[in-house]
């Protein structure tokens, strides 16, 4: 069979696995949230409509009724066209989108960010005067009211007459600038930020109440001042994030419990440190199994499953010290179409009050979905989970003393391993599993090379071996895209699909051209 041939039936393959939903997921009686929902994060990697629709049919088929669509520059926005990127799409696309989803029982809340998070708003110099700082343009001023309430009054207008949601998102978290300018530093200073904050989000919050909808923001600001959230319109909804750490991490969490406001719960399946070289498999699932729970005991009446294509922090790339030229997101995670294991282990775990018991789900899901037996299942999981660590600047981040080489041992023999496992049905959702780690042990790879040459002995005698190697990398690299494009190809945009490739391969072409040259 010719190599197009097998590229075209993995493309065919792999759409119809993103669709499908062959285990039973029906919720059991007596589930306690009235809000089972998915965010969709499209900052980065958008997503084609047919893939969207095709998710959106998954979710229902796992018994999900609500999905927090993200769309920040993919939204046409019409009174302010600056803001839509080249990805955008139409307003007849998300409405006929919205209206799939409706028939589906599937809710579509728009979640606009209004308060930080606004790079690609406010990187355009139309909006310089919100910006509360000049050269971070991730926060808006929460002290330029008007000209905020007239802009966010335009964006949500404008969400809300293509949603038929009864709430808007309305974000606010990580506003690590808060009383940063000099106006809002004297406020700070006489008002506390906690004021600054609260007065800004209830401006927000009134938008969307005129508008006949019910503003939900994330909780880890107002957790850290607590005694200002009273000061919220009642039909206020928190989110309380939580990717596997203390509940008070942002604050204290029972006076948000005691609050009397409705309050939602979000895991992750994507998130810090996660990365296209490095996914916490062990960590997502442990914030699975721990964190529904606590909110179910807590009494939240949603869960949500956060999935960020993205940190949110992003490189400027300026022409001058006052004009830029772009801004690129600091850190690419895997597409969602890789995540499967993740969003159907959610799913199960809302339908029972028992936590998410691992090891057996992980068994049951391998052989529903690829036909393993309880052995294969334990290597596949053994596979996934093996020397989960960050590279920093050459040093391992592990609990115990690792080496570079130790992280890439363990990970070629997990490819191997899964390289050994012969799925007999969703090939294509198994193929995912072994390009993540060989792309990984592509980095691990690239890293030990460039430990050596960082090291002080050194020299240009070793410069050939130290080419060939990035040679050999360069041309696995392509093979990896090919790869990469057959499996997502109809669920990312095209451009999208080229540029993941670029960057992934980026550190590797820049160390061989910079090496080349010396002479």
């Amino acid at each position: 069979m010719s190599m197009k041939k097998i590229l075209f039936l993995l493309t065919i393959s792999c759409l119809l696995t993103f669709a499908s939903n062959s285990q039973n997921t029906s919720l059991q009686k007596g589930n306690s949230f009235a809000v089972r929902g998915f965010h969709l994060d499209l900052r980065i990697q958008v997503m084609t409509m047919s893939a969207l629709r095709s998710f959106a049919l998954q979710l229902k088929g796992y018994g999900f009724n609500t999905l927090i669509m993200e769309w920040e520059g993919t939204y046409p926005f019409e009174k302010h066209p600056l803001i839509p990127n080249r990805y955008a799409y139409t307003k007849k696309e998300i409405t006929s989108f919205i209206k799939y989803c409706d028939s589906l029982g599937i809710d579509v809340i728009p979640l606009q960010q209004s308060f930080g998070h606004v790079e690609y708003i406010l990187r355009h110099y139309r909006y310089k005067d919100l910006r509360e700082d000049q050269q971070d343009y991730s926060q808006v001023c929460p002290l330029e009211e008007d000209k905020d309430r007239a802009l966010f009054t335009d964006l949500y207008t404008e969400l809300a007459s293509t949603h038929t949601s009864k709430y808007i998102h309305i974000g606010g978290d990580e506003t690590y600038l808060l009383g940063h300018c000099e106006k809002c530093s004297r406020k700070a200073a006489l008002e506390g930020k906690s004021k600054l904050y609260i007065d800004y989000i209830r401006m927000l919050c009134d938008i969307v109440i005129k508008l006949g909808k019910r503003p939900i923001l994330w909780a880890d600001i107002a957790l850290k001042y607590p005694e200002a959230i009273k000061l919220l319109p009642k039909e206020t909804i928190f989110i309380d994030w939580n990717y596997g750490w203390d509940l008070n991490r942002f604050g204290e969490h029972q006076k948000l419990i005691e609050s009397g406001y409705e309050i939602w719960g979000a895991p992750s399946i994507r998130s810090h440190p996660d990365n296209y070289f490095l996914t916490e498999w062990g960590k997502h699932f442990k914030n699975i199994r721990d964190f529904v729970p606590q909110g179910r005991n807590a009494g939240y009446k949603g869960m949500i499953m956060t999935s960020w294509s993205t940190s949110g922090q992003y490189s400027k790339v300026n022409e001058s010290e006052t004009e830029i030229i772009d801004l690129y997101a600091i850190r690419h995670v895997y597409p969602i179409s890789g995540f499967n294991i993740l969003i159907n282990a959610f799913a199960e775990s809302l339908k029972t009050n028992e936590p998410l018991n691992i090891p057996q789900y992980v068994e049951k899901y391998c052989y529903n979905r690829f036909g393993f037996s309880k052995e294969q299942s334990a290597k596949f999981w053994q596979a996934i989970i093996c020397t989960p660590y960050e590279i920093n600047q050459g040093t391992v981040l592990s609990p115990q003393q690792m080496s570079i080489n130790d992280v890439r041992d363990s990970t070629r023999q997990a490819a191997l391993a899964l390289g050994k496992l012969i799925p007999a049905k969703n090939i294509a959702e198994f193929e995912q599993f072994r390009l993540m780690t060989d792309i990984r042990l592509q980095y691990l790879n690239y890293e030990a090379i460039y430990k050596f040459a960082n090291e002080e002995s050194f020299s240009k005698k070793d410069l050939p071996e130290v080419l060939d190697k990035l040679n050999g990398l360069l041309e696995n690299g392509k093979k990896l895209d090919a790869r990469f494009i057959a499996l997502n190809k109809g669920i990312l945009q095209p451009g999208e699909l080229r540029e993941e490739n670029d960057l992934r391969s980026a550190k590797i072409k820049l160390l061989y051209n910079r090496l080349a040259n010396v002479k």
